[in-house]
């Protein structure tokens, strides 16, 4: 992760048309820890002529190359750091760098609720001329940033709690920033840079209502797919219909769909006849696996998605093994974020559902199976009963989707 800058004790200095690097150290150090490669300057690069680098990069060369041991490592520093320091230094990279990506995009968005939300992007290496923050700064918000680590005490994570509280955030959101500042001082704790008890577990959640989980019913599901088009009306009807989240949707390749009576395989795994392996997920911009075992399903394909799959697979192009089932016209994968922005919001106020989303469409998938039962869908779709939902055509969309 990004270092803030050379320690106290390094001096980075320019001699003889070279950068150099001396670092001041005890010899009597306690602790053992003195790196005896710098008891005498260390050359680091040219600062003149065609190789030359410039001091920014000379620091980059001596912080990958001379790491500080004493420093993070010092009862003195051990005593000093800050919650911001430690997330930076410490928790950052050895504990969210371990993450799958959905895991630390996790901890990148609750961590602005715990520090300034400028120093998590810049830990985080946020590139902020190309991509604008979501979150800024909130006055006189508790931020634990500039408390030292050993001065945080349950009191400071319960004004964050009431602050959030306040300030209308969901019972989920106060649940994850408690638990993300328990993280950290779990791992303050393994590394000995913090002792006592957790000050996040010794707070409680406040009594808060939790919004009654919406779902479509049939009459809203018929009514929606009506003014959809390719491809969230596509999206919508295989979540209802077979229970996939979006991002297993999103990243769905045609080698892992079988659409013939007899089973294939991809990868050296077999699939079954009409059925989809469900064993990658697009997600934030990468294709990754299928995080628990549980989740490695061969789902079968209704009745009703057959003919819609089919026609997909018959498309001028993009229907390669490596190609996606939902594409853009430059055939890159669907991005579920920007057609929940562009298509489904529209579509629910235009429909008087404001609260319209993927995750209440796949809520339907529960719901309608209890309401009127999924095999009483494909029964529908066999005996050719027409309906919104389920006569999806046979024909491909007459456009791709433009991202």
């Amino acid at each position: 992760m990004a270092q803030r800058g050379l320690p106290r004790n390094d001096d980075l200095y320019l001699e003889d048309g070279f950068w150099k690097l001396r670092r001041r150290v005890d010899p009597n150090d306690a602790n053992g820890l003195v790196d005896r490669r710098l008891r005498k300057p260390a050359w680091l690069g040219p600062a003149v002529g065609p190789q030359r680098i410039t001091k920014k990069e000379a620091e980059r060369i001596a912080l990958e190359n001379f790491p500080s041991r004493t420093d993070w490592n010092a009862p003195a520093l051990q005593f000093a750091i800050t919650v911001a320091d430690f997330v930076e230094k410490k928790f950052v990279p050895e504990h969210v760098a371990m993450k799958k990506l959905s895991g630390q995009t996790h901890y990148h968005a609750i961590l602005k609720h715990v520090i300034r939300p400028e120093e998590v992007d810049r830990v985080f290496h946020v590139d902020l001329e190309k991509s604008k923050p979501k979150l800024k700064a909130v006055p006189d918000w508790p931020y634990l940033g500039n408390v030292r680590l050993r001065d945080v005490r349950p009191d400071n994570v319960r004004q964050l709690i009431s602050a959030a509280t306040a300030r209308g955030y969901s019972t989920q959101t106060v649940k994850h920033i408690r638990n993300v500042v328990g993280a950290i001082f779990t791992h303050a704790r393994k590394e000995r840079y913090f002792a006592g008890e957790n000050p996040a577990s010794q707070v409680a959640m406040p009594g808060l209502s939790r919004k009654e989980a919406r779902a479509l019913t049939l009459a809203e599901a018929q009514e929606v797919l009506g003014v959809m088009r390719y491809p969230e009306r596509e999206m919508t009807l295989i979540a209802i219909l077979t229970g996939m989240n979006m991002a297993e949707i999103c990243g769905i390749q045609w080698r892992r769909v079988n659409l013939t009576e007899t089973w294939s395989n991809a990868d050296g795994e077999p699939i079954p006849p009409r059925s989809i392996a469900v064993r990658k997920e697009w997600y934030r911009g990468e294709l990754a696996n299928v995080g628990q075992k549980s989740r490695h399903k061969n789902r079968p394909i209704p009745q009703p998605l057959l003919p819609m799959l089919v026609g997909l697979s018959q498309r001028a192009k993009f229907t390669g093994p490596d190609d996606f089932v939902f594409v853009s016209q430059a055939g890159t994968p669907i991005n579920e974020n920007n057609v929940a922005a562009r298509r489904l919001k529209p579509i629910g106020r235009a429909l008087h559902m404001p609260w319209l989303s993927w995750h209440v469409i796949r809520r339907a998938h529960t719901t309608l199976a209890y309401e009127i039962g999924m095999q009483h869908l494909d029964r529908m779709a066999a005996s050719g009963y027409s309906d919104p939902l389920i006569d999806t055509g046979t024909n491909p969309p007459a456009k791709f989707y433009t991202a």
